[in-house]
Order: structure tokens, then C-alpha cells, then sequence
């Protein structure tokens, strides 16, 4: 009876065991709440710069506000975006774009730089910036290591100097901030705006997927 008594036991458990497993799966699948939304019309006009985008023009928008000095961002670009350009982006289901939000000074120029190179090559020198931050985001004299990491660029030292003294690119980097405080009321970075939804904060590619496929066409 004792045995018997042990195996119902150790049965029970293994189901309970199950139960939880299962119910994780089925959390870590749902798609996160929303902070507030938008009118994604208004926020996908055109702005003072070129859109950041890839991907083809008729998928699903999702906007990026990220920030070059934010950890956040830059674990988005390291470990979320290759998989979404993988399944989403290069297969034609999402029109990715990035937008700068500048928090700072710092970000300003390195925004800038980055634009430096032309409008359709940003994006990389941004993924480029995110994939060295550590060499120049938090050091206490940033500007020469920011503009050693832009060399891969092609992006000269005294082409950088030059660049950072183009005022009307600053002013126009720092009305993309402007302009989402206004029309998404941004609080942090990264922020994601997908079908009229804003979630601030980094999100998974599982989270991703939960709120990207019931959007798209399989």
C-alpha cells in the first residue's frame, strides 16, 4: 500500500511538474500589454529626415525609438534584431524602422555621425555604434573613441569634426526626439510602436512573435 501510495504520489507530481511547464510556455507566448496607443497614420509621416528602414514597404510597420548610449537598445540590436530580420523583415512580413531618440549630447553626435555616412547607410553605422557602445558610451571623453568607432565607416576624423558642426542635422536628429515625445509621449528606450500600440522597453523575440503574427499573413 505504502508503494502504491508512493507511485500516485510521484505521479501527481509529475503532472503538476506538466501543468507548470505548460502554463510557462503559454505565459512566456502571450503578447505583452500595451503601454497606450497611437493614431499609427499620424506617426508614420514622413519627418525632418530620411526614414530608417529595411524590409519591404508594403509589411507590417514597426518602429523602433532607440537611443545609441542606451544598454537596452543595444541588447535589442545584438540579440533580438538578426532574428527578426531572419524571419520577419527579410521574408517581407515587417517594414522595420529606426528612429533616433537622443537622450543626451552623446547621442546627438553619434546620431549625426551616423548620418554622416548617408541616409542609406545609417542604419548599419547605428548597428555598428550599438555593437561597440562599451568603447565609447561610458567613458568620460567619448568624443574621440565615438569617432574612432565610425572609421569602419569610412568616415574620416576631420570629415566627423566637420560633420558635428552641421547644425541643421543636429536640429533636425534632435526634432525626431522632439516629434515622439509629441505623438507617443516616449518616456525610455527602447520604445516600439506596432499597429498603433507603444511598448516601451526591450522586447523578447518570443514577445515579438506574439504580437507581430496574428498581424501578418503566414
Amino acid at each position: 500500500m505504502a508503494f502504491a501510495s508512493l507511485r500516485r504520489l510521484a505521479f501527481a507530481a509529475i503532472l503538476s511538474a506538466a501543468a507548470l511547464t505548460a502554463h510557462g510556455a503559454l505565459a512566456a507566448a502571450a503578447a505583452p500589454e500595451p503601454d497606450r496607443t497611437v493614431d499609427m497614420a499620424t506617426v508614420l509621416k514622413p519627418g525632418t529626415l530620411p526614414e530608417l528602414s529595411i524590409g519591404d514597404a508594403a509589411g507590417l510597420p514597426m518602429i523602433e525609438y532607440g537611443s545609441l548610449t542606451c544598454p537596452h537598445c543595444a541588447a535589442f540590436s545584438r540579440e533580438v534584431l538578426p532574428e527578426l530580420k531572419k524571419d520577419y523583415i527579410d521574408t517581407g512580413k515587417v517594414r522595420y524602422i529606426f528612429r533616433e531618440f537622443s537622450r543626451n549630447p552623446l547621442d546627438v553626435a553619434a546620431f549625426v555621425l551616423a548620418r554622416c555616412v548617408g541616409d542609406d547607410k545609417a542604419l548599419a553605422a547605428i548597428e555598428l555604434l550599438f555593437s561597440e557602445q562599451d568603447k565609447w558610451a561610458f567613458v568620460d571623453k567619448p568624443l574621440e573613441p565615438l569617432i574612432a568607432a565610425m572609421r569602419p565607416t569610412g568616415l574620416s576624423h576631420d570629415q566627423a569634426m566637420a560633420c558635428l558642426k552641421d547644425q541643421s542635422k543636429v536640429d533636425a536628429v534632435a526634432a525626431i526626439g522632439k516629434r515622439a515625445n509629441d505623438e507617443i509621449k516616449l518616456t525610455g528606450t527602447p520604445t516600439f510602436v506596432i499597429d498603433g500600440k507603444v511598448y516601451g522597453g526591450e522586447l523578447s523575440m518570443d514577445q515579438l512573435r506574439a504580437i507581430i503574427d496574428p498581424l501578418v499573413k503566414k
